[in-house]
């Protein structure tokens, strides 16, 4: 007879999701700030550097966290979304929080969030969201652990995200692009001015430094927002193309290797094992943040070191090579910007003479800017649909994928495990031809595809 009790781990996360979820935003910090005061300032238990931008957050973020890891530091990391397990999200030393861990400080903090849930009720306001009580939760983790660095990966936005209620040294921005619209506003400079948020000091008494800010490869309207944002605060910036630089990047095996400029020194032949030349620019971003917490003009950070920190990194669901014969590559592309990295990654990283695109897409995003650089690399689509609220459905996105594809290399399956057997089917047809799949459209789709794989880990 199986045992059918639900865990610990699965009632802490229910009584999680019982709350607002993650796109009901609340415009405001208090509510979080409130629920750290009152456990103790757990906010501000250890330095913080903090990582905004649209895409390639969590992958500098894990970057940063493996660089710090090897200069003998026990860092904690807050990153969204999980692939498999809410624990990914509140990671100590490079692994999630083991669940045991996750359902005891849950329960610690618990009577607080209602404490706090209770006096928001009082003035007439929504209780804490999911992700408000979830960023309590990780900082509640680290003081716990505890920790000598919070890396803190930015939910959305960065003005009024819960993680803000932290005092950041070092400010690190991904590229900003356009994503989630309806919350941060239509253009780049928006976009920009609102994740520029993130340099306020949230109180008067903060024993952090005015922060640093080190800017990662922009197009020019973000920059030029975010140039003025800077200068507004009086905070200093460390770019890209400027401070700091990518020299020489080239193919390896299972990586790449690269070597950059840094503000304080050159960092020669390191080796990143992830695909992209996408990711040489967002490990160029994390040596050159972990460069300006650590190092000095005097100081700089060692090569060796560095290195070393780098080979560990992993970034799951991110141009991840699942198995071989055929090859799958799972990659989390959602937005026209992520699609472009995707297409050139695959071009870069692999000699396929054709490749088939297995998708499933939200039906809040840009399905057409995505599409359009699908279509560029990949011969035919196999639609479906993502398991979320959110998703688009299968016909809708059938009819999307033919405005670009010809009818007969669009087909439509209403589940993902179909559409995989489907792709590898149409790449096996022809063993003359080197036929790749690339599995793509959410980290939705990303994680049931590597469940469906026979991987359910995101270390």
């Amino acid at each position: 007879m199986t045992n059918t009790e639900p865990t610990g781990l699965q009632l802490a996360e229910a009584a999680l999701q019982a709350r607002a979820g993650e796109t009901e935003i609340e415009l405001r910090l208090d509510a979080t700030l409130r629920a750290c005061e009152l456990l103790g300032d757990i906010h501000r238990a250890a330095p913080v550097i903090m990582i905004a931008g649209t895409n390639g957050k969590t992958s500098t973020a894990r970057m940063v966290d493996v660089l710090l890891s090897a200069h003998d530091l026990r860092v904690g990391r807050f990153s969204s979304p999980h692939l498999h397990s809410v624990t990914e999200r509140i990671s100590v030393d490079s692994a999630p929080v083991p669940d045991d861990d996750f359902v005891r400080v849950f329960a610690e903090i618990r009577p607080f969030l209602d404490m706090v849930d209770a006096e928001l009720a009082g003035d007439g306001r929504p209780p804490l969201t999911y992700f408000e009580a979830l960023t309590v939760l990780a900082f509640a983790v680290f003081a716990d652990a505890p920790v000598d660095v919070y890396v803190l990966e930015v939910g959305m936005g960065g003005q009024w995200d819960s993680t803000n209620v932290a005092d950041a040294e070092v400010c690190g921005f991904t590229h900003i692009s356009l994503d989630h619209q309806a919350f941060l506003g239509d253009t780049l400079t928006d976009i920009a001015a609102t994740k520029a948020g993130i340099l306020d000091r949230t109180q008067d008494d903060t024993p952090a430094p005015t922060p640093v800010a080190v800017i990662g490869n922009q197009d020019d309207e973000a920059a030029e927002e975010l140039e003025s944002q800077l200068a507004g605060r009086g905070v200093t910036g460390r770019w890209f193309g400027r401070e700091f630089e990518v020299l020489e990047a080239k193919q390896a095996v299972d990586g790449q290797l690269f070597s950059m400029r840094g503000a304080y020194d050159v960092y020669s032949d390191l080796f990143l094992p992830l695909l992209g030349r996408h990711q040489i620019d967002n490990a160029a971003l994390a040596v050159a943040i972990v460069e300006q917490f650590l190092g000095t003009e005097d100081k700089p950070l060692n090569t060796d070191t560095i290195g070393t920190g780098l080979s560990t990194v992993t970034s799951p669901g991110r141009m991840e090579v699942m198995r071989s014969d055929p090859t799958i590559v799972v990659d989390g592309a959602h937005n026209p910007d992520a699609a472009i990295a995707l297409r050139e990654a695959l071009a870069d990283s692999f000699d396929f003479s054709d490749v088939v695109a297995v998708v499933a897409v939200y039906e809040d995003k840009d399905v057409h800017g995505v599409l359009e650089h699908l279509y560029r690399t990949a011969g035919r689509v196999v639609v479906s649909q993502a398991q979320s609220p959110r998703a688009l459905s299968s016909q809708k996105l059938a009819e999307a994928a033919e405005e670009w594809w010809d009818p007969d290399d669009v087909i439509r399956t209403d589940n993902l495990n179909d559409a995989l057997m489907r792709a590898v089917d149409l790449a096996l047809e022809d063993p003359e031809r080197r036929t790749g799949i690339v599995v793509t459209g959410s980290l939705s789709t990303v994680a049931e595809a590597r469940t469906l794989l026979g991987r359910k880990d995101a270390q």
